[in-house]
């Protein structure tokens, strides 16, 4: 398994997803998908630095200003792990205002985020105009294996063992819920790009 993979740094990861997202042409929506310590998100906004400083419009959503509202989330309570992997993500708004306008034949004019968790209320955003060669990179946990369209995945792997220790201990409940994520979605067995992060700062690329 140790062969199949070849160490580098977040600064080299994120360049390597830059190439790949810059090779290829029109509008692409990219899903990266991982728990919050594997870093994600930070992943994702480093590749639309990267992407923008080659001067192609690009974008990077969080997934988590794209949940359900409270009433609705914590039906079950505040750590509910099958409720939080099953039922606090709004898909219909990801694909309607985030992957949808992103589409070949869609508008690229994404939503940047929906709702504001700690207020539990609507953002005012406006939605951001990405042209026709334009980059969406939609991020977070619990992602992959929900059919959200995407035309590059990327995939960050913890172990359980890792996720536990990396967790702060308001979400330590939360491990579960990516445990069997992980099990029942196999989430790694089909992105195109998987990584090894259980050390976040020295992640490990699956060779292509």
């Amino acid at each position: 398994m140790a062969g199949d993979f070849r160490p580098v740094d977040r600064d080299g990861l994120a360049a390597h997803l830059a190439e790949r997202v810059d090779a290829r042409p029109g509008r692409l929506r990219v899903i990266v998908d991982g728990p919050p310590p594997a870093g994600p998100v930070e992943l994702a906004r480093a590749v639309a630095d990267l992407l923008r400083g080659r001067g192609r419009a690009a974008l990077a959503v969080d997934a988590d200003d794209f949940l359900r509202p409270a009433s609705v989330r914590l039906e079950f309570g505040r750590t509910d792990p099958d409720m939080f992997l099953d039922g606090w993500l709004d898909e219909p708004a990801l694909r309607r205002e985030v992957l949808a306008p992103m589409a070949a034949d869609g508008s690229g004019r994404v939503l940047p985020r929906l709702r504001d968790l700690a207020r539990d209320r609507a953002f005012r955003d406006d939605p951001v105009p990405l042209g026709t060669g334009g980059v969406v990179l939609l991020a977070g946990g619990r992602l992959l294996g929900r059919g959200l369209p995407a035309d590059l995945t990327v995939h960050l792997r913890m172990s359980r063992a890792a996720l536990e220790r990396r967790l702060p201990p308001e979400l330590a409940w939360t491990a579960d819920a990516y445990d069997r994520h992980a099990r029942e979605g196999d989430p790694g067995g089909y992105a195109d790009v998987l990584v090894m992060a259980d050390h976040p700062d020295r992640p490990a690329l699956r060779k292509s």
